[in-house]
């Protein structure tokens, strides 16, 4: 299991940082060899199934997502967003959350707790710095400007 953190500050407003994060499609423009399907009808909600599969042809898997819980932000209330991890070869979480922060900007804070089957647990601090790494250039790339 590899459990990792990151934090990343928008220049955009809560609510639109929020849709920018939790935009499932727009993940797949944003990391690298995914493609991501959304399963169930939107918009999003608790119960929302979507699958990101990665990789090339047969040397693939499919990481089938389901949002447990799903609180958007507003009246002052930061956004929170979990999902649980359902496939076969990568489960565990993901939670994003989504903060005001002083003269109009938001921040994020983006966990994860991810197993990928038949990985040795030796190799869970790279797995952990791999991910970080690797969301946390999908989350700077999803709040870019346009």
């Amino acid at each position: 299991m590899a459990l990792f953190l990151l934090e990343r500050v928008s220049p955009y407003p809560v609510d639109q940082s929020w849709r920018r994060l939790t935009d499932w499609q727009r993940h797949a423009d944003v990391v690298p060899l995914t493609r991501v399907t959304v399963v169930t009808a939107p918009p999003t909600h608790e119960g929302t199934l979507f699958v990101a599969r990665s990789g090339i042809g047969p040397v693939a898997f499919d990481d089938p997502m389901e949002v447990v819980t799903w609180q958007p932000p507003g009246d002052g209330v930061p956004g929170m967003c979990r999902l649980v991890k359902r496939g076969s070869f990568v489960t565990g979480w993901a939670e994003i959350e989504v903060h005001a922060e002083d003269g109009g900007g938001s921040r994020v804070m983006w966990r994860e707790e991810i197993r990928v089957r038949l990985l040795p647990g030796f190799l869970d601090r790279g797995l952990a710095w791999t991910g970080r790494w690797m969301f946390g250039r999908a989350a700077e790339r999803l709040l870019r400007r346009p």
